[in-house]
């Protein structure tokens, strides 16, 4: 894959998304304070910065072919943390896993957390990032108290939730501006345990029933979908739901008891650096789905289980990035408002017949949409999954399948996104023109782009 190449010092580095699909190069700046940062911005040249955090957006959103990247990731101390009120002030460089170090052990949670806890609060923030709480909690951003941005012409403004700015920076992809720091409201819980229900569910249909009855009783619900099932099987999942253990869920001699609270996260080996091209086709990746499926138990409740198992256990496995080939990968989520249920139907069974070889995808419910201008959820449902670069016409499939969402009224991730073509992204962000007036009214030389700007016309 070709890479983007500028006149460039001889301190510039080769970046990528998480997904690996489309490296740039890039002269990387990394502040330790509010004045190196300030400095950087105004001395960023005609090709304008952008923010980094750890790396995990799949596309090119944290990229800047030409220019500055600003690594935001030595501002990473926790600042203040009032246990009476539940409130954090933190720099935005501070990963939620080291949040959630920190606090859960104070008896405080994280309220939304993705699907790694590898990203910065900056990076929540900019991309506005969901859980599998969504239909309860909202995004990120909905937690934000108030936030200190970093604008083009060198100022640091304090914004508020309610106010055009905030709004705008929420999901904004970083166009807005640098986060510096951030106040988050926490979730109380008493120990550092979930009660999980767990249950095998025969297909798509009986799936989305099941979660429209009673999503509403669980505070986290993620269904994990076998896209290479076909048939009556179509879209058969394990559906897994949780809510936080009180103390006095725990049994009498589990090992809870002495320490509530406690955080350890495990650790696997690395994969190999890549995996052989072939080895995760539509004939492997449907017998890890068959396991995966036939694991599960029919029908569970009340299992207790770790946060990091239920909710990362991805994060377990180093640069598990590696393991779609050294072509990486396309990491595609979308989500169609509640009453287009045929078109997600259709869109699985499309994957499905072209034995498209994600493990596992990913299904979910989305509640009330969120205020940013270009923040991703809509009251709906939500399906991501990851397919190897190398899938032959994957480009122009995934193109058909972004047209079946715009037109359902639905959009895709832009997060996540490292494809999408320009024109398809009006129709799926109404709020579109709303952002780009205000971004030029802000910083109308662009001093803040990226890969993801510049190829959207964002």
């Amino acid at each position: 894959m070709a890479v983007e190449t500028h006149v460039l010092d001889d301190d510039c580095e080769a970046i990528t998304g998480w997904g690996r699909t489309a490296p740039t190069l890039a002269r990387v700046r990394r502040p330790r304070g509010h004045a190196e940062a300030v400095e950087a911005v105004l001395a960023c040249g005609p090709r304008g910065a952008v923010a980094r955090g750890l790396g995990r957006a799949y596309g090119d959103a944290a990229q800047n072919a030409g220019g500055t990247v600003l690594d935001m990731t030595a501002l990473d101390r926790i600042l203040a943390v009032d246990t009476t009120t539940g409130l954090v002030v933190c720099e935005a460089g501070v990963s939620l896993h080291r949040l959630t170090e920190a606090l859960l052990p104070l008896g405080w949670c994280v309220p939304v957390t993705p699907g790694t806890r590898y990203v910065t609060v900056g990076g929540a923030i900019g991309a506005d990032v969901h859980g599998s709480d969504h239909h309860v909690s909202g995004s990120f951003g909905r937690h934000v108290t108030a936030l200190e941005l970093l604008t083009a012409d060198g100022e640091i403004r304090t914004v508020l939730p309610g106010t055009p700015l905030f709004d705008a920076t929420t999901g904004g992809m970083g166009l807005t501006g640098v986060i510096l720091s951030a106040t988050l409201r926490l979730l109380p819980v008493e120990t550092s345990l979930l009660r999980v229900d767990t249950e095998r569910v025969p297909d798509l249909d009986e799936l989305l029933a099941r979660l429209t009855a009673d999503d509403h009783a669980h505070r986290y619900s993620v269904a994990r979908i076998d896209l290479l099932a076909r048939g009556s099987a179509t879209g058969r999942a394990v559906l897994t739901r949780g809510d936080h253990a009180p103390y006095d869920a725990l049994p009498r001699r589990h090992r809870a008891r002495r320490a509530p609270l406690a955080f350890s996260p495990g650790r696997l080996p690395a994969p190999p650096p890549y995996v052989p091209g072939g080895l995760l086709g539509p004939t492997s990746v449907g017998l890890l789905n068959e396991l995966w499926y036939r694991r599960a138990p029919r029908a569970a409740t009340g299992r207790l289980q770790s946060l990091p198992a239920f909710f990362h256990p991805l994060d377990g496995v180093p640069h598990w990035n590696r393991i779609h080939g050294p072509g990486g990968f396309v990491h595609y989520q979308f989500v169609v408002p509640y009453g287009q249920e045929e078109t997600l139907r259709r869109i699985v069974r499309r994957l499905a017949d072209r034995r498209c070889p994600s493990f596992p995808a990913v299904l979910k419910r989305f509640g009330a949409g969120d205020p940013g201008l270009l923040s991703f959820p809509l009251p709906g449902w939500t399906l991501a999954l990851d397919l190897p670069t190398g899938l032959p016409g994957l480009g122009r499939f995934l193109d058909g399948l972004d047209e079946e969402v715009a037109g359902a009224g639905g959009r895709v991730c832009l997060a996540k996104d490292s494809r999408m073509r320009p024109e398809a992204l009006a129709a799926m962000y109404p709020r579109l023109d709303e952002f780009r007036a205000l971004r030029t009214a802000l910083d109308p030389r662009s001093v803040f782009t990226s890969d993801l700007a510049r190829r959207l016309d964002l």
